[in-house]
């Protein structure tokens, strides 16, 4: 009785631990949040947020369940041009000091083809919190020969509206379009 008691234990252990979430984290020099919009309808203007972290959960190696999470700091936008990204950090967009981070928490995630996925969830940026869907790209899953773990890549794209968060009202199109295109690419770690 004592050996059918431990073997069940062992069992249930073996269960518990196959079903478990597993947490992987953003490799910061190997990951960026990156953004671009038409300029004047003539030019592309990119930029990144230099400062943000990014959180998977999963219990499926295929990550088919997984939960994403992103906060990045507002203050940290980068275009290139000091003068331009204190504009950007001032009321007159981001108002960085009144609005320190913006954050992706997300809601669902559907299969849409093989390692692709349409990853939707509730952004907030500027105080205001819209759901937005992307287009994610689950890249696969290799053991860093560095630090000898399991690293997952993805890459997800998709298009805001700049309108939809309150973001640069003074500014119309066609001086900046109300379309904005986002790239996050990511290696997360266990």
């Amino acid at each position: 009785m004592k050996k059918v008691s431990s073997f069940l234990m062992m069992l249930l252990a073996v269960s518990i631990s196959s079903f478990a979430q597993t947490a992987w984290k953003s490799d910061k020099a190997h990951s960026q949040l990156k953004f671009d919009i038409t300029h004047l309808g003539v030019s592309t203007i990119s930029g990144a947020f230099n400062d943000f972290e990014a959180t998977i959960t999963a219990s499926k190696a295929d990550f088919s369940d997984a939960k994403f999470e992103l906060t990045a700091k507002t203050g940290s936008i980068n275009t290139g041009i000091e003068m331009r990204d204190n504009h950007l950090k001032s009321p007159d967009f981001f108002d960085a000091a009144a609005n320190p981070a913006l954050t992706f928490k997300s809601t669902s995630l559907q299969k849409s083809g093989e390692g692709k996925y349409k990853l939707t969830g509730d952004l907030t940026l500027h105080g205001v919190t819209k759901p937005v869907t992307l287009e994610l790209w689950y890249r696969g899953t290799i053991e860093n020969p560095m630090s000898k773990k399991p690293t997952a890549g993805f890459r997800a794209t998709g298009t805001i509206k700049r309108s939809d968060f309150g973001i640069g009202p003074k500014f119309q199109a066609p001086m900046l379009s109300d379309e904005v295109n986002i790239v996050a690419d990511g290696e997360f770690g266990k």
